[in-house]
């Protein structure tokens, strides 16, 4: 009988979600596991089809950021050429280009930064994850004399949908913000990417990511510090993707010298 009783031959659990050292029944894993298995499973397909209400989260965007009338942000709210959800997930290259609809409204004038808030393959992981980034964010780069583009809602978006938004919007600097494939134990994990000089023809090599921002991941207070230091080095140095890496020793004194020149461009 004590070969029946569930033991944990190691406390890992005690410090990942992973599914490692699960409990088992004989030889076979606990049923509870079994079952937790398939809710996450449930969640993650959940996940991948939900829908983002761009109306609704536009309000929200507004109501939750008020900073955002403050510097006379508007939102933008944009469409791919993916009709609906079945097609943006047959046909990625969909999601990745604008629609003619969206191309018109976007009036190109000088700025630092255009944020993109797309759904990805997570529309949970914007509604949890986008506005408390951005509630951390916004107000130190406003602090330091950005200019901010109007900000972007895509619907039906893949990452590299900020290049055309960036380009036509004529900002220096793109971010977008986008759901991540769920995993097993995160259905509601946000990315966040960046790219200097946005254009089209940029590929996956010249944009710089950070992953895994959710409760129990990336916190937003940490995602926002790690990524006002990609944005103040990729400005100050006119790079992104593989050129810039973060923590490099070369790197750090321009970062350092943006911050200190804006708090000069803030002294009367």
């Amino acid at each position: 009988m004590e070969s029946l009783i569930p033991i944990r031959r190691l406390e890992l659990r005690d410090l990942t979600p992973a599914r490692v050292s699960l409990p088992t029944t004989g030889h076979s894993i606990a049923t509870s596991e079994v079952l937790n298995f398939q809710l996450a499973h449930a969640q993650a397909r959940d996940a991948v089809h939900a829908l983002l209400h761009p109306p609704a989260f536009a309000q929200r965007l507004q109501t939750e950021l008020p900073i955002l009338a403050e510097a006379s942000i508007p939102v933008l709210q944009l469409r791919t050429n993916a009709h609906d959800r079945a097609a943006y997930l047959r046909q990625p290259i969909l999601g990745r280009t604008l629609h003619p609809d969206s191309v018109a409204q976007l009036q190109p004038a000088p700025s630092d930064l255009a944020i993109v808030i797309a759904d990805g393959l997570s529309a949970l992981a914007v509604e949890r994850n986008a506005i408390p980034l951005l509630a951390h964010l916004l107000p130190q780069l406003l602090g330091a004399g950005w200019t901010i583009a109007p900000l972007s809602l895509v619907q039906q978006g893949r990452v590299a949908i900020d290049d055309p938004i960036g380009f036509h919007l004529g900002a220096s600097l793109s971010l977008v913000l986008i759901g991540e494939r769920p995993g097993l134990s995160s259905p509601d994990s946000l990315g966040a990417y960046l790219t200097w000089h946005p254009h089209p023809d940029r590929t996956d090599a010249d944009r710089n990511c950070l992953s895994n921002i959710r409760a129990g991941g990336l916190s937003p207070e940490s995602a926002s510090e790690r990524l006002l230091w990609y944005l103040q080095t990729a400005r100050a140095r006119q790079i992104s993707g593989t050129s810039l890496k973060e923590g490099s020793v070369e790197l750090k004194a321009p970062a350092t010298f943006t911050e200190t020149r804006s708090e000069q461009n803030r002294e009367p």
